[in-house]
């Protein structure tokens, strides 16, 4: 009797043995009787856990996909706690991507086997496999919440762009849902079953229905309304294709028509104005080996002699500090690696030499520093007397003596790190904003630009993201990626 009750059971079905191979591990045995639709089929518990892990992957690894323009950021971040350099946010965006087409899977064999009439029988080890999945989403999501909270408002701003495509996907997807979903309801035994499958599936239909109505993007617009094409701010240089701050740095920038340069101050213990964005020059020199005891040491307490013997390129090329840097010819390679620390005053010449825009974060010296308190008059000092710079090429972002600035200097163009009232700006003279992205409002630069007041945005570098400070009418981006968004004729989702 047991015998014949299961070659009843079991034949020989090989896309259904596949299946349930690689769903339950079950390669030899799988089950002849269908359930019919309507039916409960599988195990309570499992399915509702992998429905959830693939939610909470899929929105991790959204949200760290959009932000890519900040990788760099958050490398620089890990850096300055870790003490060593790796591009930890491309190795995140690769296991995001991994576990989600993972969950994926396990999500697409279940559905298979369902509109096979199989039972659902989930391994153990993909059981663990759903675990982690769901406890790696949620802890990511948690500690980039807390740490990095502001990378949701990249998010929000994407939605702008992605809106419409995420739209019709849903649609299409609730399409292909709907003969299964039918079948199951009409076969269900009980009323309440009925409404349980019909119920949530006619929610999200009315949801979809409704979501047009809150769609907002400035890149839809009327034909004709676009305005120009925002200038193009080297943030450091041109970083992906030389060491930041450096000469070469900013030449590449020239080479690829950059519009403005964008730079980091710091004054030497002799006084002397150089460029450096980090505290320290561990990450940017090679000081752990000619002063290895000094690499803690405030940048600020050298003095130029030292700085100057300092080389600044070779960590580019053994640290790649982008993903997408590509490869540099020979002979760019031998220039990396024969860079120093640049002068401002040098810095300052090349870019009147090209009349280019310059705009330049302004470090105070940090306590028993010689030029404290007098940081401001050197800076001024090296600015007006020594570089020779045409004022109004400068872009004065120091908030500290604005008003003495405008005195002794008044051709500076007066730039503003924060919003305020239109009358505040005008009050003090300010010709610019220099906003982050994330603050990006296509009301508020319009309602500056009516007040003759331009908008910088920083640091924009993806295509997606320049796309939208365009259609929503920066004047000009501080950017890493000159060299890829001065080939950008028109904004990538104009519609």
């Amino acid at each position: 009797v047991v015998r014949r009750h299961l070659l009843q059971r079991y034949e020989h079905q090989p896309f259904i043995s596949c299946l349930a191979g690689f769903y339950s591990c079950r390669w030899k045995r799988y089950q002849r009787r269908r359930t019919e639709p309507g039916k409960c089929c599988c195990k309570t518990v499992n399915q509702p856990r992998i429905s959830k892990a693939f939610c909470f992957s899929l929105i991790f690894l959204y949200m760290w996909g959009e932000a890519k323009n900040d990788y760099n950021n958050f490398d620089w971040y890990n850096y300055g706690n870790l003490g060593f350099w790796f591009l930890w946010s491309v190795l995140l965006l690769i296991v995001a991507a991994i576990l989600f087409m993972y969950i994926t899977l396990l999500l697409v064999l279940a559905m298979c086997l369902l509109a096979e009439g199989q039972q659902l029988y989930l391994h153990w080890s993909h059981k663990i496999g759903t675990f982690l999945v769901l406890g790696f989403s949620i802890t990511a999501l948690f500690i980039l919440s807390v740490l990095w909270g502001d990378q949701w408002k990249t998010v929000r701003l994407s939605f702008q762009i992605t809106a419409p495509y995420l739209h019709i996907g849903a649609i299409t997807i609730m399409v292909l849902l709907s003969w299964p979903v039918a079948l199951h309801a009409i076969r269900a035994d009980k009323k309440v079953v009925q409404v349980v499958i019909v119920g949530p599936y006619l929610a999200i239909l009315l949801f979809l229905f409704l979501i047009p109505l809150g769609m907002y993007s400035p890149c839809i617009r009327e034909v004709g309304t676009l305005g120009p094409k925002p200038a193009l701010i080297g943030h450091r240089g041109a970083p992906m294709l030389a060491p930041e701050n450096t000469e070469m740095s900013f030449q590449k920038t020239i080479e690829h028509d950059g519009d403005g340069l964008e730079t980091d101050v710091t004054i030497s213990y002799d006084g002397v104005p150089f460029l450096m964005h980090d505290t320290t020059l561990k990450r940017t020199t090679n000081i752990g080996e000619v002063y290895p005891n000094e690499t803690t040491q405030n940048a600020a307490f050298f003095s130029w002699d030292t700085l100057k013997e300092l080389n600044a390129g070779t960590w580019f090329l053994k640290d790649k500090p982008f993903s997408c840097m590509g490869s540099l010819s020979r002979a760019d390679q031998n220039q990396a690696m024969n860079q120093s620390i640049y002068k401002l005053s040098n810095f300052l010449r090349l870019a009147d030499s090209q009349n280019k825009l310059v705009i330049f974060d302004l470090y105070r010296p940090p306590e028993k520093h010689p030029y404290r308190n007098s940081w401001i008059n050197r800076t001024l000092e090296v600015i007006l007397n020594e570089s020779g710079i045409k004022p109004h090429l400068v872009l004065w972002l120091e908030n500290d003596m604005r008003s003495f600035v405008q005195s002794v200097a008044p051709g500076f163009q007066q730039t503003m790190g924060n919003k305020a009232p239109v009358e505040d700006l005008l009050m003090d003279n300010i010709v610019k904003l220099n906003l982050a992205y994330t603050e990006m409002s296509s009301e508020d630069i319009q309602k500056y630009a009516e007040a003759n007041i331009t908008t910088n945005l920083y640091v924009v570098n993806e295509p997606w993201l320049f796309s939208l400070a365009w259609c929503s009418g920066a004047h000009s981006v501080t950017t890493n990626t000159v060299h890829m968004l001065k080939n950008l004729s028109q904004p990538l989702f104009l519609m």
